[in-house]
């Protein structure tokens, strides 16, 4: 955003607007990643910090974590001193893993997800893409009403402020169609057994 309106212009609000919406949609793929599907991947650790050495650590600069097969994930610390730690968090978390170790390496079984497990992920992913869906519309609201103060201000036509608003509307329109695909790609991974 400048300071003030002596660089705004429609084009630079309707790159801005696409711009901030794509940005919504990766922040939205980051945050059901991590929504289990009865498959084993680290991203479903993604959201897991460690108590280690009094501060709060992301898993993934502790380890390397992979998973071999759809069952299991593997953590492998790089200090051996933290897997109690390790362990411990991934123990409390809500996510409902029950680690073993072995010494040097986490094993995380990873279940198949039950029926009502599934729905349960359907619902969470759900509220996510409305969250998702509610986040484009800001940046709608937010850029059409920069795109009305440049008219106001006399900085631009009335038809250039509509042409903007018609072009942030067809933005929206296709980002909100590549949420409602990365919902309908997500719910099937989830649901599918």
């Amino acid at each position: 955003m400048t300071s003030g309106n002596e660089n705004l212009t429609p084009e630079v609000i309707i790159s801005d607007t696409d711009d901030r919406m794509s940005k919504s949609i990766d922040a939205l793929k980051r945050d059901i990643s991590t929504l289990k599907t009865g498959r084993a991947t680290p991203s479903l650790l993604d959201n897991i910090n460690v108590e280690y050495y009094g501060t709060s650590t992301p898993l993934n600069q502790l380890a390397s974590i992979s998973a071999p097969d759809a069952q299991a994930i593997i953590i492998q610390p790089w200090d051996k001193g933290s897997i109690q730690d390790i362990e411990k968090s991934l123990s409390t978390s809500d996510l409902g893993f029950n680690p073993s170790n072995d010494g040097t390496q986490i094993t995380v079984p990873i279940p198949p997800l039950t029926q009502e497990r599934r729905l349960e992920m359907v619902k969470l992913l759900k509220k996510k893409i409305e969250d998702g869906k509610v986040s484009v519309r800001n940046v709608r609201r937010d850029s059409v009403e920069r795109l009305r103060k440049l008219e106001k201000d006399k900085s631009i036509s009335q038809d250039d402020s509509r042409r903007g608003q018609d072009q942030i509307q067809k933005s929206t329109d296709n980002h909100t169609k590549l949420i409602d695909d990365i919902a309908k790609a997500k719910e099937e991974e989830i649901t599918q057994v």
